[in-house]
């Protein structure tokens, strides 16, 4: 059941959820206004977003930053 919870909450599973559902409502509503290049670059937007909140999820903290 925690990970149930843990999925619910994640923002890379939000973010791939709002990207599937829009291409399906564009599949079975081809009046909808988007078109599909525009489905495509949100696509893209959300397919950049999960990745880069996966590569926040799993580095490490950043090492302090030394001028010269």
């Amino acid at each position: 059941m925690d990970k149930f919870k843990a999925l619910l909450a994640s923002r890379k599973f939000w973010a791939a959820a709002v990207g599937t559902g829009l291409v399906v409502v564009k599949a079975y509503q081809p009046d909808f206004p988007l078109t599909e290049d525009q489905l495509t670059n949100v696509v893209y937007v959300i397919v950049a977003y999960i990745l880069g909140t996966a590569i926040e999820s799993n580095s490490g903290p950043l090492p302090p930053f030394k001028s010269k």
